[in-house]
């Protein structure tokens, strides 16, 4: 059985666990290979080369975007490099290699983006285009770090590690994502070796694109299918649970044992990514499940993501949401029966590149949930300009996923409980796929909702 398996940031800087839990622990010899890793960098450096990705606190991408002094930013970042390498001397990293290697990856970094800088400074070049590449290069170094500690720590414990480098940055080939991991994997034996794959591929299409900091998990997918794998496993710092222990409590928050595609793409909706729906979207066409495990729990078999399952029992089984959210209504008498109305509405949100999450209508309303950060002063200038009244109101949403719950009952059982807590419900959206039930709150009541929600509805250990 062959196995592509990507290790989040959060674990790969807890390498000593990885090592033991995932790749060595209890396996005999040959047991360690038929396996392919793909490896996230570790905890907070891809923050440090682009931007924090909650807080927005500038790194060197962004030093080098607003014309500061990236280059000591870039020097900086070297000795926080070097330290992390540091933690890993007790599990047999090579330091002297180690910080070679990376202490050389950075001065061709700072090589790129001074001659960047220099082409940016003539006037003469489309500078988003330059400004992309300059995000991509430091974007590889983290992957490349971690990648290349990994194989040198494995080797060093006996197993025939291989450090699989997509990032590109010394070549000059002109290749596609997936011609670049084609040509990588082409002559590998994975009875016999395995590899160490960084999670940045190098593209002519550029990776981020699209994807931005999902790009590993990009990576993860493409690998996957390339190789024809019999299972995609991702290991993470938790389990995928039935809600939010920090929310519910630990004894009311159970690992989920099996759902299917379209559930963790709900998921991933409302920010709970189990994957990047888009990343994920080649293994489904491809058949490939999905694994998700506990980098912590190692014995425990985790949760089978695969297209077609549907729990024999109707329940529901996720309870998620998130209070980072905003409702945008908009009412206008003009839209009762007129055809094609909400596609003007559509097109600004297109124009300003938002994306909803949860629309509900009526015959002259219609209100669309989208992410708070997506707000934009001049989104909501132009609907005020084209509409008659539009309100705007931060709020949560609140969630009841399954992948059997077109049930009778469970619809009402979950509003009771709802309103048993004194949670009104501002707006509500199920299709007629009956996989998720989502309900707009008050922001103040996110956690009771999911609280309230998961008590009635989800079953507890």
């Amino acid at each position: 059985m062959l196995t592509v398996e990507k290790i989040g940031g959060t674990s790969m800087s807890k390498f000593h666990e990885v090592l033991q839990n995932i790749i060595i622990g209890n396996r005999k010899n040959q047991e360690v290979y038929n396996r392919i890793f793909v490896v996230s960098a570790y905890n907070n450096v891809t923050n440090w080369l682009l931007e924090h990705k909650k807080t927005k606190e500038p790194g060197v991408y962004q030093q080098f975007l607003n014309n500061k002094n990236y280059e000591k930013s870039l020097d900086e970042l070297l000795e926080k490099l070097l330290d992390i390498n540091k933690d890993f001397i007790d599990i047999k990293l090579d330091l002297s290699v180690a910080d070679e290697f990376i202490t050389k990856r950075i001065i061709q970094a700072k090589d790129y983006l001074h001659n960047m800088s220099a082409v940016l400074a003539s006037g003469y070049v489309n500078k988003p285009n330059i400004l992309l590449a300059a995000r991509e290069i430091l974007s590889s170094i983290g992957e490349a770090h971690s990648a290349f500690n990994s194989v040198n720590i494995i080797r060093n414990h006996g197993i025939n590690a291989l450090f699989v480098d997509l990032c590109g940055f010394s070549d000059s080939e002109y290749l596609t994502i997936d011609e670049r991991i084609h040509k990588s994997f082409d002559h590998i034996d994975f009875k016999t070796t395995l590899p160490i794959v960084t999670g940045y591929t190098k593209g002519t299409e550029g990776i981020m694109r699209e994807f931005d900091r999902g790009y590993s998990e990009v990576t993860f997918c493409k690998v996957a299918v390339e190789v024809k794998a019999d299972e995609a496993v991702i290991h993470k710092e938790f389990h995928l649970s039935s809600a939010d222990p920090n929310i519910v409590g630990v004894e009311k928050s159970i690992p989920v044992g099996f759902t299917n595609y379209n559930v963790a793409d709900q998921l991933a909706d409302v920010g709970m990514e189990a994957i990047h729906p888009k990343a994920s979207k080649p293994l489904e066409v491809a058949g490939i499940n999905i694994r998700i495990k506990n980098t912590f729990e190692p014995e425990h078999p985790g949760t089978l993501i695969t297209k077609d399952y549907v729990g024999n029992e109707s329940k529901v089984e996720i309870i998620s949401g998130t209070d980072k959210v905003i409702a945008i209504e908009i009412h206008d008498p003009l839209m009762v029966g007129e055809v094609g109305f909400d596609l003007g509405i559509m097109q600004i949100f297109q124009k300003y590149q938002v994306s909803y999450i949860l629309k509900a209508t009526n015959a002259n309303s219609i209100t669309q949930v989208i992410w708070e950060n997506d707000k934009s002063e001049m989104l909501l200038r132009e609907l005020n300009t084209r509409y008659e009244e539009i309100t705007v109101k931060p709020v949560a949403l609140v969630c009841a996923l399954g992948t059997n719950i077109a049930k009778p009952g469970i619809l009402a059982k979950a509003t009771k409980a709802l309103a048993d807590n004194n949670i009104n419900i501002e707006s509500f959206s199920q299709s007629l796929k009956q996989v998720n039930m989502q309900f707009v709150i008050a922001r103040e009541n996110y956690k009771k909702g999911i609280i309230a929600l998961n008590d009635a509805l989800c079953v507890t250990k």
